[in-house]
């Protein structure tokens, strides 16, 4: 039986943190393990809702490594314009449908995570919105990656943080 999820359109651009000079079209040359997938299983890319978020997501990621911001400036910040429907597990209702608490920085509650999220990239669907582990209120999308670029999905632009931001108001790491 399949998940009981709703689709949502989402549009715009959408924002994801990646090294320096990294290539706007470029990815792993091994696809890593991420919140909603597992790598060998399936690719994703992660999307942030805006550069706040994509920026407090890199907080938790250097947090949950524990690694020094200023040793990782600069990083770049590209931009993605997304044309696509996705599952949403936007909010804390949808997510408890599914028995998935809400998210928290840390990688140890990934895996049951993982497993509803590649069981609805075997159902068919092309990846899923839901709240960002790093900035309550925040949205994060995982679209599933099987070719590359997504489908619906299309780089923009890059830009380079030189200096360690600010956190996010109400961020979490």
């Amino acid at each position: 039986m399949a998940l009981e999820v709703s689709a949502r359109a989402v549009e715009g651009v959408w924002v994801r943190h990646v090294p320096h000079r990294a290539e706007l079209l470029g990815r792993a040359s091994v696809p890593a393990d991420g919140r909603w997938q597992r790598g060998q299983v399936v690719p994703g890319l992660y999307l942030a809702d805006s550069i706040e978020t994509a920026t407090a997501e890199w907080y938790r990621s250097l947090a949950e490594w524990g690694l020094a911001p200023q040793d990782h400036i600069p990083y770049d910040h590209h931009e993605w314009r997304l044309d696509l429907r996705l599952a949403d597990l936007g909010d804390a209702a949808r997510l408890r449908d599914l028995a998935l608490p809400a998210p928290s920085p840390d990688r140890r509650t990934w895996p049951a995570f993982q497993r509803v999220g590649e069981r609805l990239w075997r159902e068919g669907w092309r990846g899923l919105i839901a709240p960002s582990a790093a900035r309550p209120g925040a949205l994060v999308a995982c679209v599933f990656a099987d070719t590359w670029p997504p489908e619906g999905c299309q780089p923009v632009s890059a830009s380079t943080v030189s200096a360690v931001p600010p956190p996010p108001h109400g961020m979490r790491t």
